[in-house]
């Protein structure tokens, strides 16, 4: 691989001090924090194999995890089949623009269609006007608006 090349992977658990640096800059990008059992009961469903918890495919450029995604399948009253939601997806500020996040998606994209799981949505929020630039492109923006319980 050269030094340009981005590797797609599973996440690792020897990766959990670069992901948890990673995950920390996102939730910082969005004015939130989340206490120590989070990360490591969050770290624990990434790494299992209960279907029903997230998975996580990170970025690697030289070695260095730059990039990750947080998903899961779930079930939709609306079709047979598993939807996948993309719940988290962050790119370092260092490679941002290079290709990172697209890369993050597909591999998302693929591995919803490895599940059949063709449906796969996100959400983000309006300010977030670089990532949107590449939503726009591999994605269907949707009228739906989105509420949380008070």
């Amino acid at each position: 691989m050269s030094d340009t090349e981005i590797e797609i992977r599973p996440l690792q658990a020897t990766d959990e001090p670069q992901w948890r640096d990673l995950w920390q800059a996102y939730l910082k990008f969005y004015n939130t924090s989340v206490p120590e059992q989070v990360y490591q009961s969050t770290l624990q469903r990434l790494l299992g194999d209960d279907p029903q918890d997230f998975s996580c495919l990170v970025a690697v450029k030289n070695g260095r995890l730059v990039g990750f995604t947080h998903f899961l399948f779930h079930r939709h009253a609306w079709k047979i089949e598993n939807t996948c939601y993309l719940q988290d997806l962050y790119a370092d500020s260092d490679v941002r623009g290079t290709g990172v996040g697209r890369k993050l998606i597909e591999a998302v994209y693929a591995a919803a269609d490895q599940a059949n799981a063709p449906a796969v949505y996100w959400l983000t929020q309006d300010f977030n006007t670089a990532a949107r630039q590449l939503y726009d492109r591999v994605g269907k923006q949707t009228p739906f608006i989105r509420y949380n319980r008070p």
